[in-house]
Protein backbone atom coordinates (compact mmCIF):
# COMPACT_ATOMS: atom_id res chain seq x y z
CA UNK A 1 0.00 0.00 0.00
CA UNK A 2 2.82 2.32 0.99
CA UNK A 3 4.50 1.76 -2.27
CA UNK A 4 0.82 2.43 -3.93
CA UNK A 5 0.61 5.60 -1.85
CA UNK A 6 4.23 7.06 -2.67
CA UNK A 7 3.87 6.46 -6.47
CA UNK A 8 0.37 8.30 -6.57
CA UNK A 9 2.06 11.04 -4.65
CA UNK A 10 4.77 11.37 -6.99
CA UNK A 11 1.85 12.23 -9.61
CA UNK A 12 0.17 14.56 -8.42
CA UNK A 13 1.40 17.37 -10.90
CA UNK A 14 0.57 14.93 -13.43
CA UNK A 15 -2.97 14.42 -12.43
CA UNK A 16 -3.21 18.04 -11.68
CA UNK A 17 -2.30 18.56 -15.23
CA UNK A 18 -4.50 15.71 -16.82
CA UNK A 19 -7.49 17.07 -14.89
CA UNK A 20 -7.22 20.74 -16.02
CA UNK A 21 -6.71 19.51 -19.61
CA UNK A 22 -9.80 17.79 -19.25
CA UNK A 23 -12.25 20.55 -17.81
CA UNK A 24 -10.60 22.97 -20.89
CA UNK A 25 -12.32 20.54 -23.68
CA UNK A 26 -16.27 21.75 -23.54
CA UNK A 27 -17.91 18.56 -23.62
CA UNK A 28 -21.84 19.83 -23.48
CA UNK A 29 -24.35 17.92 -25.26
CA UNK A 30 -26.03 18.64 -28.59
CA UNK A 31 -29.23 19.30 -26.67
CA UNK A 32 -27.79 22.07 -24.71
CA UNK A 33 -26.18 23.73 -27.71
CA UNK A 34 -22.72 22.20 -27.61
CA UNK A 35 -21.03 19.77 -29.35
CA UNK A 36 -20.66 16.44 -27.55
CA UNK A 37 -17.77 14.33 -26.42
CA UNK A 38 -16.11 13.56 -29.94
CA UNK A 39 -12.87 16.16 -29.35
CA UNK A 40 -12.72 14.99 -25.11
CA UNK A 41 -12.79 10.99 -26.15
CA UNK A 42 -10.37 11.54 -28.76
CA UNK A 43 -7.93 13.76 -26.36
CA UNK A 44 -8.82 10.77 -23.33
CA UNK A 45 -7.47 8.32 -25.99
CA UNK A 46 -4.29 9.67 -27.17
CA UNK A 47 -3.66 10.31 -23.39
CA UNK A 48 -4.00 6.10 -22.31
CA UNK A 49 -2.24 5.50 -25.45
CA UNK A 50 0.88 7.68 -24.46
CA UNK A 51 0.65 6.67 -20.17
CA UNK A 52 1.12 2.35 -21.99
CA UNK A 53 -2.58 1.35 -21.17
CA UNK A 54 -3.05 0.42 -24.65
CA UNK A 55 -5.46 1.82 -27.25
CA UNK A 56 -8.94 1.75 -25.81
CA UNK A 57 -12.46 0.71 -27.23
CA UNK A 58 -14.52 2.60 -28.66
CA UNK A 59 -18.42 2.37 -28.52
CA UNK A 60 -20.04 4.78 -30.96
CA UNK A 61 -23.59 5.59 -30.42
CA UNK A 62 -24.72 7.91 -33.18
CA UNK A 63 -25.86 11.39 -32.66
CA UNK A 64 -26.30 13.63 -35.97
CA UNK A 65 -26.53 16.81 -33.95
CA UNK A 66 -22.90 15.62 -32.33
CA UNK A 67 -20.17 16.63 -33.65
CA UNK A 68 -19.18 13.93 -35.94
CA UNK A 69 -22.45 12.32 -35.83
CA UNK A 70 -21.59 10.19 -33.00
CA UNK A 71 -21.53 10.15 -29.04
CA UNK A 72 -18.40 8.09 -28.11
CA UNK A 73 -17.68 5.76 -25.18
CA UNK A 74 -14.34 4.39 -24.68
CA UNK A 75 -13.18 1.19 -22.41
CA UNK A 76 -9.72 0.95 -21.22
CA UNK A 77 -9.21 -3.01 -19.60
CA UNK A 78 -6.55 -4.15 -17.22
CA UNK A 79 -5.99 -7.54 -17.55
CA UNK A 80 -6.33 -9.68 -14.07
CA UNK A 81 -5.88 -12.75 -12.32
CA UNK A 82 -8.84 -13.94 -12.62
CA UNK A 83 -12.14 -13.72 -15.03
CA UNK A 84 -14.07 -11.62 -13.03
CA UNK A 85 -14.24 -7.86 -13.46
CA UNK A 86 -14.81 -4.66 -11.84
CA UNK A 87 -15.89 -1.49 -14.15
CA UNK A 88 -15.18 1.90 -13.09
CA UNK A 89 -17.78 3.96 -15.26
CA UNK A 90 -17.42 8.25 -15.44
CA UNK A 91 -18.42 10.42 -17.70
CA UNK A 92 -17.35 12.73 -20.22
CA UNK A 93 -19.72 14.84 -20.67
CA UNK A 94 -20.70 17.94 -18.74
CA UNK A 95 -23.22 20.49 -17.94
CA UNK A 96 -23.45 24.19 -19.75
CA UNK A 97 -21.68 26.43 -18.01
CA UNK A 98 -25.33 28.57 -16.87
CA UNK A 99 -24.82 32.13 -17.10
CA UNK A 100 -21.22 33.07 -17.75
CA UNK A 101 -21.06 36.74 -15.68
CA UNK A 102 -21.70 34.69 -12.53
CA UNK A 103 -18.23 32.82 -13.00
CA UNK A 104 -15.30 34.34 -11.52
CA UNK A 105 -13.39 32.88 -14.22
CA UNK A 106 -14.39 31.69 -17.70
CA UNK A 107 -15.41 28.30 -16.89
CA UNK A 108 -13.32 26.23 -19.56
CA UNK A 109 -10.05 27.56 -18.63
CA UNK A 110 -9.46 25.91 -15.39
CA UNK A 111 -7.73 27.24 -12.22
CA UNK A 112 -5.80 25.81 -9.77
CA UNK A 113 -6.15 27.36 -6.52
CA UNK A 114 -4.92 26.12 -2.63
CA UNK A 115 -4.98 22.18 -3.88
CA UNK A 116 -8.07 22.29 -5.94
CA UNK A 117 -9.08 22.91 -9.94
CA UNK A 118 -11.81 25.08 -10.57
CA UNK A 119 -13.87 25.09 -13.61
CA UNK A 120 -16.99 23.21 -15.59
CA UNK A 121 -16.27 19.80 -14.81
CA UNK A 122 -14.01 19.44 -12.88
CA UNK A 123 -15.51 17.90 -9.88
CA UNK A 124 -18.59 16.10 -12.35
CA UNK A 125 -16.79 13.80 -13.45
CA UNK A 126 -13.41 14.71 -14.46
CA UNK A 127 -11.72 13.98 -11.01
CA UNK A 128 -13.24 10.54 -11.43
CA UNK A 129 -11.54 10.00 -14.50
CA UNK A 130 -8.28 11.00 -13.55
CA UNK A 131 -8.55 8.99 -10.44
CA UNK A 132 -9.64 5.76 -11.77
CA UNK A 133 -7.41 6.36 -14.82
CA UNK A 134 -4.38 6.33 -12.73
CA UNK A 135 -4.99 4.17 -10.54
CA UNK A 136 -4.83 1.71 -13.55
CA UNK A 137 -1.81 3.51 -14.47
CA UNK A 138 -0.14 2.95 -10.73
CA UNK A 139 -0.77 -0.89 -11.38
CA UNK A 140 0.93 -0.95 -14.98
CA UNK A 141 4.04 0.91 -13.42
CA UNK A 142 4.57 -1.42 -9.93
CA UNK A 143 3.80 -4.83 -12.64
CA UNK A 144 0.59 -5.30 -10.24
CA UNK A 145 -1.78 -7.99 -11.46
CA UNK A 146 -5.51 -7.28 -10.28
CA UNK A 147 -6.98 -9.83 -8.96
CA UNK A 148 -10.01 -9.39 -11.02
CA UNK A 149 -10.54 -7.56 -14.81
CA UNK A 150 -10.55 -3.58 -14.36
CA UNK A 151 -12.40 -2.01 -17.48
CA UNK A 152 -12.06 1.50 -17.36
CA UNK A 153 -15.89 3.06 -19.22
CA UNK A 154 -15.78 6.42 -19.50
CA UNK A 155 -19.13 7.20 -21.04
CA UNK A 156 -20.89 10.08 -22.99
CA UNK A 157 -24.58 11.94 -22.46
CA UNK A 158 -24.41 11.10 -18.49
CA UNK A 159 -25.98 14.66 -17.84
CA UNK A 160 -28.91 14.48 -20.12
CA UNK A 161 -30.27 10.90 -19.55
CA UNK A 162 -27.88 8.65 -20.95
CA UNK A 163 -29.27 7.22 -24.26
CA UNK A 164 -26.03 7.66 -25.84
CA UNK A 165 -24.22 6.59 -23.27
CA UNK A 166 -24.55 3.89 -20.45
CA UNK A 167 -28.08 2.85 -21.76
CA UNK A 168 -26.53 2.35 -25.19
CA UNK A 169 -23.64 0.03 -23.95
CA UNK A 170 -26.84 -1.82 -22.09
CA UNK A 171 -28.22 -2.72 -25.39
CA UNK A 172 -25.17 -4.05 -26.70
CA UNK A 173 -24.33 -6.61 -23.66
CA UNK A 174 -21.05 -4.97 -22.49
CA UNK A 175 -21.52 -5.74 -19.28
CA UNK A 176 -22.25 -9.54 -17.51
CA UNK A 177 -24.61 -9.79 -14.40
CA UNK A 178 -22.14 -10.93 -12.39
CA UNK A 179 -19.65 -7.83 -13.40
CA UNK A 180 -18.94 -5.90 -10.47
CA UNK A 181 -19.66 -1.95 -10.91
CA UNK A 182 -18.76 0.78 -9.25
CA UNK A 183 -19.81 4.79 -10.23
CA UNK A 184 -17.81 7.27 -8.49
CA UNK A 185 -20.15 10.51 -9.41
CA UNK A 186 -21.04 11.57 -6.11
CA UNK A 187 -20.44 11.45 -2.43
CA UNK A 188 -18.58 13.54 0.28
CA UNK A 189 -15.58 15.25 0.24
CA UNK A 190 -14.08 12.98 2.89
CA UNK A 191 -14.99 9.61 1.32
CA UNK A 192 -17.00 8.20 3.83
CA UNK A 193 -20.95 7.97 2.04
CA UNK A 194 -21.40 4.97 -0.52
CA UNK A 195 -24.30 5.41 -2.16
CA UNK A 196 -26.47 2.46 -3.66
CA UNK A 197 -29.39 3.87 -4.74
CA UNK A 198 -30.34 6.64 -6.89
CA UNK A 199 -33.71 9.11 -7.17
CA UNK A 200 -35.84 9.18 -10.00
CA UNK A 201 -35.44 11.89 -12.60
CA UNK A 202 -38.48 14.14 -13.81
CA UNK A 203 -38.56 17.00 -16.28
CA UNK A 204 -41.22 18.07 -17.59
CA UNK A 205 -41.73 21.76 -19.66
CA UNK A 206 -44.92 23.59 -19.05
CA UNK A 207 -46.36 25.86 -22.28
CA UNK A 208 -49.18 28.67 -21.07
CA UNK A 209 -51.19 30.92 -24.22
CA UNK A 210 -53.17 33.82 -23.30
CA UNK A 211 -53.55 36.62 -25.26
CA UNK A 212 -50.76 39.27 -26.30
CA UNK A 213 -51.94 42.72 -26.14
CA UNK A 214 -50.53 46.12 -25.19
CA UNK A 215 -49.47 46.71 -21.88
CA UNK A 216 -51.70 50.06 -21.52
CA UNK A 217 -55.00 47.70 -22.34
CA UNK A 218 -54.06 44.50 -19.87
CA UNK A 219 -57.86 43.23 -19.94
CA UNK A 220 -58.33 42.72 -23.78
CA UNK A 221 -55.79 39.97 -23.38
CA UNK A 222 -54.39 37.17 -21.03
CA UNK A 223 -51.58 37.92 -19.62
CA UNK A 224 -49.21 34.57 -19.99
CA UNK A 225 -46.66 35.70 -17.94
CA UNK A 226 -48.76 36.66 -14.56
CA UNK A 227 -50.55 33.05 -15.30
CA UNK A 228 -47.60 30.90 -15.19
CA UNK A 229 -45.91 32.69 -12.73
CA UNK A 230 -48.84 31.61 -10.45
CA UNK A 231 -48.86 27.91 -11.95
CA UNK A 232 -45.31 27.57 -10.93
CA UNK A 233 -45.62 28.22 -7.51
CA UNK A 234 -49.05 26.20 -7.45
CA UNK A 235 -46.96 23.36 -8.83
CA UNK A 236 -43.95 23.39 -6.71
CA UNK A 237 -46.63 23.87 -3.58
CA UNK A 238 -48.97 20.78 -4.95
CA UNK A 239 -45.68 18.05 -5.22
CA UNK A 240 -43.98 19.06 -2.25
CA UNK A 241 -47.71 18.56 -0.26
CA UNK A 242 -48.32 15.40 -2.29
CA UNK A 243 -45.17 13.51 -1.60
CA UNK A 244 -43.41 14.42 1.86
CA UNK A 245 -42.08 11.68 2.88
CA UNK A 246 -38.35 10.92 3.90
CA UNK A 247 -35.17 8.64 3.42
CA UNK A 248 -32.24 9.00 5.49
CA UNK A 249 -29.86 7.54 2.61
CA UNK A 250 -30.23 10.72 0.23
CA UNK A 251 -29.08 14.16 1.10
CA UNK A 252 -31.65 15.35 0.90
CA UNK A 253 -33.79 13.35 1.97
CA UNK A 254 -36.77 14.26 0.26
CA UNK A 255 -38.17 14.60 -3.22
CA UNK A 256 -37.21 17.64 -4.92
CA UNK A 257 -39.37 19.64 -7.27
CA UNK A 258 -37.58 22.52 -8.86
CA UNK A 259 -38.47 25.09 -11.36
CA UNK A 260 -34.83 25.91 -13.11
CA UNK A 261 -35.97 27.36 -16.84
CA UNK A 262 -37.90 29.69 -17.89
CA UNK A 263 -38.16 30.76 -22.21
CA UNK A 264 -37.79 34.51 -23.21
CA UNK A 265 -41.16 35.93 -23.95
CA UNK A 266 -41.56 39.27 -25.06
CA UNK A 267 -38.86 41.56 -25.91
CA UNK A 268 -40.27 44.80 -24.58
CA UNK A 269 -41.62 45.90 -21.35
CA UNK A 270 -45.11 47.27 -22.64
CA UNK A 271 -46.37 43.94 -24.17
CA UNK A 272 -48.28 41.62 -22.14
CA UNK A 273 -46.94 38.34 -23.13
CA UNK A 274 -49.41 35.69 -24.65
CA UNK A 275 -46.86 32.50 -24.15
CA UNK A 276 -45.12 31.19 -21.33
CA UNK A 277 -42.65 28.53 -21.08
CA UNK A 278 -40.70 27.27 -18.29
CA UNK A 279 -39.81 23.98 -16.77
CA UNK A 280 -39.02 21.52 -13.79
CA UNK A 281 -36.04 19.58 -12.67
CA UNK A 282 -37.16 16.64 -10.37
CA UNK A 283 -35.88 14.51 -7.93
CA UNK A 284 -38.14 11.53 -6.56
CA UNK A 285 -37.52 8.84 -4.01
CA UNK A 286 -37.49 5.69 -5.23
CA UNK A 287 -40.68 4.66 -3.48
CA UNK A 288 -42.60 7.06 -5.02
CA UNK A 289 -44.62 6.22 -8.52
CA UNK A 290 -43.43 8.91 -11.49
CA UNK A 291 -47.14 7.88 -12.71
CA UNK A 292 -48.49 9.28 -9.19
CA UNK A 293 -46.33 12.34 -9.59
CA UNK A 294 -47.93 12.75 -13.13
CA UNK A 295 -50.97 12.79 -12.21
CA UNK A 296 -50.80 16.00 -9.60
CA UNK A 297 -48.96 17.89 -12.41
CA UNK A 298 -51.54 17.01 -14.70
CA UNK A 299 -54.53 17.96 -12.20
CA UNK A 300 -52.77 20.98 -11.30
CA UNK A 301 -52.46 22.43 -14.47
CA UNK A 302 -56.48 21.17 -15.90
CA UNK A 303 -57.54 23.18 -12.72
CA UNK A 304 -55.20 26.61 -13.74
CA UNK A 305 -56.39 25.87 -17.09
CA UNK A 306 -59.97 25.58 -16.38
CA UNK A 307 -59.74 29.19 -13.89
CA UNK A 308 -57.26 31.26 -15.92
CA UNK A 309 -58.84 30.96 -19.50
CA UNK A 310 -55.56 30.19 -20.47
CA UNK A 311 -54.47 26.88 -22.75
CA UNK A 312 -52.01 24.83 -20.32
CA UNK A 313 -50.16 21.97 -21.96
CA UNK A 314 -46.65 20.17 -20.15
CA UNK A 315 -44.67 17.54 -21.65
CA UNK A 316 -41.86 15.09 -20.03
CA UNK A 317 -38.97 16.22 -21.42
CA UNK A 318 -36.50 13.49 -19.67
CA UNK A 319 -37.91 10.51 -17.19
CA UNK A 320 -35.28 7.97 -15.27
CA UNK A 321 -37.67 5.45 -13.00
CA UNK A 322 -35.08 4.68 -10.19
CA UNK A 323 -33.42 0.87 -10.40
CA UNK A 324 -33.83 -1.12 -7.30
CA UNK A 325 -31.35 -0.46 -4.37
CA UNK A 326 -28.05 -2.15 -4.42
CA UNK A 327 -27.95 -4.44 -1.54
CA UNK A 328 -26.00 -3.44 1.44
CA UNK A 329 -24.25 -6.28 1.99
CA UNK A 330 -23.44 -7.16 -1.53
CA UNK A 331 -19.73 -8.29 -2.78
CA UNK A 332 -19.13 -5.15 -4.65
CA UNK A 333 -20.51 -2.68 -1.85
CA UNK A 334 -17.98 -5.10 1.09
CA UNK A 335 -15.32 -4.58 -1.07
CA UNK A 336 -15.29 -0.52 -1.69
CA UNK A 337 -15.95 -0.20 2.25
CA UNK A 338 -13.09 -2.13 2.99
CA UNK A 339 -10.85 -0.22 0.13
CA UNK A 340 -12.05 3.24 1.84
CA UNK A 341 -11.22 1.96 4.86
CA UNK A 342 -7.92 0.73 4.40
CA UNK A 343 -6.85 3.98 2.51
CA UNK A 344 -8.82 6.64 4.03
CA UNK A 345 -8.92 5.03 7.52
CA UNK A 346 -12.50 5.86 8.01
CA UNK A 347 -15.24 3.27 7.93
CA UNK A 348 -18.13 4.72 5.27
CA UNK A 349 -21.90 5.29 5.72
CA UNK A 350 -24.25 2.93 3.32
Amino acid sequence: MKDLSDVLDSMEEDMTRLLCDLVSIPAVSPESGGKGEAEKAAFLSQYIRKIGLGSPERFDASDPDAEGGLRPNIVVRIPGTSKERLWIVAHMDVVPEGDRSLWDTDPFVPVVKDGKVYGRGANDNGQEIVASLFAAYVLKKLGLKPAREVCLCYVADEELGSKHGIQYLLKNDLFLPEDMVVVPDGGTERGDFIEIAEKSILWFEVKVLGKQVHASKPHEGLNACRIANELAVELDRALHSAFPEQDDIFAPPISTFEPTKRDANVANVNTVPGRETFAFDCRILPDTSLDDVLKVIDEVCRRKSGVSGAVIEYRILQRNDAAPPTDAEAPVVRLLKRAVNDVLGVDPVV
